[in-house]
């Protein structure tokens, strides 16, 4: 890394880990220098860029473009106008330099054009709320003086490069400029000075709003919409989240993410949060994430539940209705097919926000910019009125044939991408294999155990929380399991797939088995999957999206294997369950299937709890032989691990077993005793 990328790198970094500064993979910063031809070993000029949709605060040396710079420039000579200025992007990969290297942003010629060695380009909320304010341009002098120069709304492309660089070099003092209804952009001749521009412009916006805004931009209370306890409204979220993440998922599946953020309920508690959220965001970067505007319920948080449904079905209706003719209205011949009509972001007052997205990641990052988007309608209310860009605009930027490139060039998903995955016992062995098995097919987890501790740790080795979570559950407790359900609605939206795995045995005769022994595996495993598939059932039907509910049962549910009575007679159970729960959720969708492991002794919590020891004395070999001597029985003889379980749970939760229900699959190696007849 040269000096010059080694200073953008960190400009970028300390720009884009503060939100007051720019939004998530919002904006892009740049800096020219030299570099060597390698072909004529001659110096030539260089332009580093962030790349297209990389985030500022985890920039590295990979995620800039590297073009030639005069190539770039030399651009300006072949441009054919305005109304042909996207072939301006195919372009850029003539200006490449070297191999490698991020694919060039739309904003590359704002970079380039502008005559100065480092450029950087912003979203902050601030500086958007002046940007999306009526009065913007008369704001941008009596905040700033001539130092920052207003510029009318522009579509970000070769013509907006074109525009800045001619007002940079029109009004020499200025550092830098509004773009109206998109965001800032600032400019020196060093970084270190590049940077200071930027935070000049950013921190005297946010004072300045401060310091001169409205006391209650978004107007007076209104009761109706206090927000509910902590406690309570977390209960109705849990209950909405799944009602909610259906509607969002008509036309296709989605994760959820919720978020009860001061600055959210005290939006949907003012007057003025109806007209507001009807305008929609402003910057590209917001709407791209949440739709041109969010769903918003008009009812107050203590509602009666069979209303709050029937009036979101409706607002539901009305909103694809809406959506749908926002569509035909701007619609041209060569635009992209619509990519959905269903709401990105729902609005409850007193509740919270709902956010949708086609992973986690995704549906929390929605919520983050809609925050942004209340952040840019507050100031912009408090210093003038709000005035978002034209609908038509965000039209051409939501279905711009280069936005639905990027999106064709994303990678196929996973076969699992956008379901939700509920595990109990997940914390060690056949759980956790299910667990971890399920995110590599692109699911979201959540690791549910007694022990709250290991399952947040076994999340933590699967990745973020955009990938896992960890949650404590006791399945003998219709509460606990309540409250592990409720925390998954919580934290995704809902569920998709439901694994009862957690379980325990002691091996005992007949004559050696207590009431407390019979008890306590009937209570986790006949009772505790019960509970689960129960309060689960509550959820797929809320969400009407179908489902699989997945019991692993055991061989021993059909053999009678010598002194296991009681885990035997509760395997059996689940067995039945299955059967008797495919019958009743199907009119749902919701399809129930069960795998018979056996002898599955690596990573075994029950083997490793003394289980693996009386089998061992049962069958009188050495307790480290065990797995061995499983296999030897078997047709295959081949040793049954936990990943082999996990393997039949991601094809029977898969598209190629999409209509089978009521099975059990054996995973046992062949034991012909335990053949299903």
């Amino acid at each position: 890394m040269n000096k010059a990328t080694e200073d953008l790198v960190a400009r970028s970094r300390r720009l884009g880990s503060d939100p007051r500064n720019t939004n998530f993979a919002g904006g892009n910063t740049s800096a020219q220098g030299q570099g060597i031809d390698p072909v004529t070993g001659k110096k030539i000029n260089l332009l580093w860029v962030k790349g297209s949709g990389g985030d500022l605060g985890t920039l590295t040396e990979s995620g800039l473009a590297v073009l030639n710079l005069d190539r770039v420039r030399s651009l300006v000579n072949v441009y054919p106008g305005v109304e042909r200025e996207d072939e301006m992007v195919a372009a850029f990969d003539y200006c490449a330099h070297g191999k490698g290297g991020a694919a060039p942003s739309i904003d590359t010629a704002m970079h380039a054009l502008v005559d100065a060695n480092h450029v950087d380009h912003l979203h902050p909320d601030s500086g958007i709320a002046i940007a999306a304010a009526a009065e913007g341009k008369t704001l941008t002098a009596k905040i700033f003086g001539d130092k920052v120069v207003w510029v009318p709304w522009q579509r970000p492309g070769f013509q907006l490069g074109l525009d800045i660089a001619a007002i940079k070099e029109k009004n020499p003092q200025a550092i830098g400029c509004i773009l109206g209804g998109h965001g800032i952009t600032a400019w020196a001749d060093t970084s270190e000075q590049c940077e200071k521009n930027s935070l000049w412009m950013i921190r005297t916006a946010e004072k300045y709003i401060a310091s001169n805004g409205k006391k209650d931009p978004f107007g007076p209370l209104i009761p109706v919409n206090k927000p509910l306890s902590v406690k309570a409204r977390h209960q109705r979220a849990a209950q909405l989240a799944p009602l909610l993440r259906g509607m969002a998922s008509t036309d296709r599946r989605m994760v959820g993410h919720y978020t009860d953020a001061p600055v959210v309920l005290d939006f949907l508690s003012r007057k003025k949060h109806v007209p507001l959220a009807a305008l929609g965001t402003s910057c590209p970067d917001h709407f791209l994430r949440t739709k041109v505007r969010p769903m918003v319920l008009d009812l107050g948080p203590t509602a009666e539940w069979d209303v709050v449904v029937a009036r979101l079905t409706k607002l539901h209706e009305e909103y694809r209705e809406k959506y749908e003719q926002y569509y035909r209205k701007f619609a041209e011949k060569d635009s992209p097919t619509m990519r959905g009509a269903d709401p990105l972001i729902v609005l409850i007052p007193g509740i919270g926000m709902f956010s949708f997205g086609a992973d986690k990641k995704t549906a929390r990052v929605a919520s983050e910019f809609y925050i942004n988007a209340i952040n840019v309608m507050r100031g912009a209310e408090a210093l003038s009125t709000y005035k978002p860009i034209p609908e038509r605009e965000k039209f051409r930027i939501e279905y711009w044939v280069l936005e639905e490139a990027k999106l064709q060039r994303l990678p196929k998903p996973s076969t699992h991408a956008t379901k939700v995955a509920f595990v109990t016992g997940a914390a060690s062995g056949i759980g956790k294999a299910i667990a971890t098995r399920l995110v590599r097919d692109g699911a979201v987890v959540v690791i549910a155990d007694l022990d709250e501790s290991k399952a947040q740790a076994v999340a933590a080795e699967l990745g973020t929380t955009d990938v896992a979570i960890g949650v404590g559950i006791d399945v003998r407790s219709e509460q606990a399991v309540q409250e592990a359900l409720a925390k998954t609605a919580l934290a995704f939206g809902g569920v998709d797939i439901v694994v009862n795995n957690a379980g325990v045995s002691l091996s005992k005769p007949l004559l050696e088995t207590t009431e407390d022994d019979w008890d306590f595996q009937h209570d986790i495993m006949a009772k505790g999957s019960f509970l689960v598939s129960r309060e689960a059932a509550r959820m797929l039907i809320s969400q009407g999206m179908g489902g699989d509910v997945i019991y692993i049962s055991s061989k021993n549910s059909v053999f009678a294997g010598p002194n296991n009575i009681a885990y035997s007679a509760t395997k059996a159970d689940q067995a039945h369950q299955v059967r008797l729960l495919a019958v009743e959720l199907g009119e749902y969708g919701i399809k129930v299937n069960g795998i018979n492991p056996d002898g599955v002794v690596r990573g075994s919590g029950i083997f490793a709890s003394g289980w693996g020891a009386n089998r061992a004395k049962t069958y009188g070999v050495k307790e480290e032989d065990l797995g061995s001597f499983y296999a030897q029985r078997t047709i295959l003889k081949k040793e049954v691990v936990p990943e082999s379980v996990a393997d039949a749970v991601s094809v029977l939760t898969g598209a190629d077993l999409g209509l089978t229900t009521g099975v059990h699959i054996p995973v046992d190696s062949g034991v012909a005793a335990a053949f299903l007849r």
